[in-house]
């Protein structure tokens, strides 16, 4: 009878022992999960950190666009005021213009790294292209809404004025665009490389 027993509270005892270690698996199991998922955060946190890229960079980068921008917009509308073209040959040749000084920037600072002609191109054309673009359709655009500001003389107060206004609007516009491909390796961080 009492050894009966004993091999009852003897089983028990064992299965006690197996049910430790089956929470000890368990528990095991649940760190290594806890473990992977720990790998996977920290991947999307590298992640993160391989696609940021700082307001200074992408502010500079914007500047840089903004620099043979602006040169090649007050001179077409210099040059369009000058012989008497209406608005819309003067926008078109400011904005042949914006693009053209915008990817010469970009050229010379380039070939000046050591890269060929041809390839600072490439890389002027990717590096600046979405940029200029979003810099000219926002500011362009601006300057159609500000009223008389495309019938303003180059002597107006109100020409300068407006186009101020709407290179500040088109920069703040386009940082963030500059960032976002900076922070995908596109835009100016393919320049950066040459620098």
């Amino acid at each position: 009878m009492q050894h009966g027993a004993h091999a009852h509270h003897h089983s028990e005892h064992s299965g006690h022992g197996e049910h430790a270690g089956h929470s000890e698996h368990s528990d095991q199991r649940d760190h290594s999960r806890h473990g992977a998922h720990g790998e996977h955060t920290g991947h999307h946190g590298h992640g993160d950190h391989g696609r940021g890229a700082s307001w200074a960079m992408a502010a500079k980068a914007t500047l840089h666009c903004l620099t043979g921008c602006a040169v090649g917009e007050v001179l077409g509308m210099i040059i369009g005021t000058s012989l008497g073209w209406g608005n819309a040959p003067t926008m078109a040749l400011a904005i042949v213009l914006a693009f053209f000084f915008g990817y010469a920037l970009t050229l010379v600072a380039v070939v000046r790294g050591g890269l060929s002609l041809k390839a600072a191109i490439g890389v002027a054309l990717a590096a600046d292209t979405l940029s200029i673009a979003v810099m000219e359709l926002v500011d362009n655009g601006v300057l159609l809404l500000v009223p008389g500001a495309m019938d303003a003389h180059l002597s107006d107060g109100l020409f300068w004025g407006a186009l101020a206004f709407a290179f500040l609007i088109a920069f703040l516009v386009t940082t963030p665009v500059n960032k976002w491909m900076i922070g995908r390796g596109k835009g100016h961080a393919v320049v950066h490389q040459y620098h």
